[in-house]
């Protein structure tokens, strides 16, 4: 039998081959382009096990994609035939080799115009040609349907908990409400024009400088910023959570590894310029970076289940530029504090505890900062590619009217771990794919959202929490004599600036 690595290289020529002859998987982005493969073709990190079999077609259809029942059974098809292919491409390997022994004992038994003479010979150099035209044939085909199969198996979603609500998301399921909406004898003000009137947010006349959706906090604006981080890194870490700081920038097989689409037209993703940086996109959550320090690597079982804890700035494209072009709802980047998970899956039970876990620590971080919020189980639509449950809270928010998402948690089973072959030693010694939960600390921007608008006072003044008054230094936020800046510049109501 050929070496191995002898057969990969030859695997690597034919794939090559196959991508020349038209693949569309080359260098621009595309629609038929996954990164995740192309890092895999590159020898840059191990194949996805992925288990296509576990996915119903009803399943499927329920959930939101471009993926339907149909395009299942055709990818099952090309992995059933690319099983067959590889298997007759490891029986003439074998072949191959048996061909090559008995060349060899011909050529040690005789002496080498003798043996060249034999029939036995001819009729074995003849096989061994045979063998490899047969070989340079599936190798071609099997590069073309383990393409075609990457390229839509890797676009499916996770599996679905059975008690997830099926539609989109107006068949949300709350399934809790916590504390009281606040009551206002005066008409409350959104928190855009209470951050103003306050000093501590400027999103105006920032077009010139850092672009649309884009804002700064000042004063007491950032001190809640660090106060609200150092409030949950201060709950998270006597829990057992280990803190992380990651990349921002990250390639583009991690994004899809972890069932994000950097490639989607448009994408809620930032890609750097590929021409000066290959591949690198700015990640919308540290949950790429902490999965991305995991990939490809194994943890002993007894040292699961592993919590992680990061701070990070989110850079989100927000392509749905119609909704809410104004305040800090919907934003191009702000900070997050990220809760990770990795679980065994011995029982199956173990990621769905997390999870359940993630959801009682932001129910008593939003409680604690006094939030009127609901918890809602997601339905199907809206769970994304890898989340197998998700549940989500909104907090109230009085000057918006309604509620508005400030967390997530999401049970990721083995979807990201297959695909990013993040692995656990079990009790045999044997390794398996982990199960990876997710899940929303503290999103700054929308929680200041919330904090503002709920304890709101009539001169629009302010009230701290109880529990972050220690870190910001304030009971009160309160207006100040005069905003900190005049503006001079030309787009003024009645023109530029006067010049002495």
């Amino acid at each position: 039998m050929a070496a191995p690595r002898a057969l990969a290289a030859a695997r690597r020529v034919a794939a090559r081959g196959w991508r020349g002859a038209g693949s569309g998987t080359g260098g621009g982005a595309g629609p038929g382009r996954s990164r995740l493969y192309e890092h895999v073709r590159e020898g840059l990190s191990a194949r996805p096990q992925l288990d296509v079999t576990a996915l119903s077609e009803r399943e499927l259809d329920r959930r939101r994609g471009s993926l339907r029942g149909g395009d299942l059974r055709e990818i099952v098809q090309t992995w059933s035939r690319l099983g067959e292919v590889r298997a007759a491409i490891a029986r003439l390997e074998a072949e191959k080799g048996r061909v090559a022994q008995g060349v060899r004992a011909l050529m040690a038994a005789h002496d080498k115009e003798t043996a060249e003479a034999l029939p036995a010979y001819a009729a074995l150099r003849a096989r061994g040609r045979q063998v490899r035209l047969q070989l340079q044939e599936l190798l071609v085909e099997e590069a073309a349907l383990d393409e075609r199969f990457y390229l839509k198996a890797l676009q499916l979603p996770n599996r679905t908990h059975p008690e997830a609500p099926v539609g989109d998301e107006s068949q949300a399921r709350v399934l809790e409400v916590v504390g009281q909406k606040p009551a206002f004898d005066f008409k409350p003000k959104g928190h855009l024009e209470l951050g103003e009137g306050l000093d501590i947010i400027r999103q105006r006349r920032l077009s010139h400088v850092s672009g649309h959706r884009s804002y700064y906090l000042c004063g007491a604006g950032a001190l809640l910023q660090h106060a609200l981080v150092r409030f949950v890194l201060a709950k998270l870490l006597p829990k057992g959570f280990l803190p992380m700081t990651v990349p921002d920038l990250l390639r583009g097989a991690v994004f899809e590894g972890c069932g994000m689409q950097p490639n989607a037209t448009p994408s809620p993703v930032y890609n750097i310029d590929p021409s000066r940086f290959e591949d690198l996109c700015l990640a919308g959550t540290s949950e790429v970076g902490i999965a991305g320090y995991f990939m490809d690597h194994a943890v002993r079982l007894e040292d699961l289940p592993i919590r992680v804890v990061c701070s990070s700035t989110c850079y989100r494209a927000e392509t749905d530029t119609g909704r809410e072009p104004w305040g800090l709802y919907r934003v191009h980047q702000f900070t997050k504090v990220e809760m990770f998970g990795v679980t065994a899956a011995e029982s199956g039970a173990e990621s769905e505890a997390l999870l359940a876990e993630f959801l009682a620590l932001q129910k008593e971080i939003f409680s604690e900062l006094g939030l009127h919020y609901r918890v809602l189980d997601m339905p199907t639509q809206e769970l994304g590619l890898p989340a197998y449950r998700k549940f989500d809270i909104e907090a109230w928010m009085p000057g918006r009217g309604k509620y508005g998402e400030i967390s997530s948690a999401s049970n990721c089973t083995d979807y990201q771990s297959r695909r990013l072959n993040i692995m656990y030693s079990d009790g045999a010694g044997r390794l398996q794919h982990a199960h990876t939960v997710n899940g929303t600390a503290c999103a700054v921007s929308r929680m200041l959202i919330a904090l503002l608008e709920c304890n709101q006072l009539p001169d629009g003044c302010v009230r701290v929490p109880p529990a972050l008054q220690p870190l910001v230094g304030q009971d009160v936020l309160t207006r100040p004599p005069a905003p900190l800046l005049r503006y001079i510049g030309p787009n003024q109501p009645r023109g530029g600036r006067k010049v002495p």
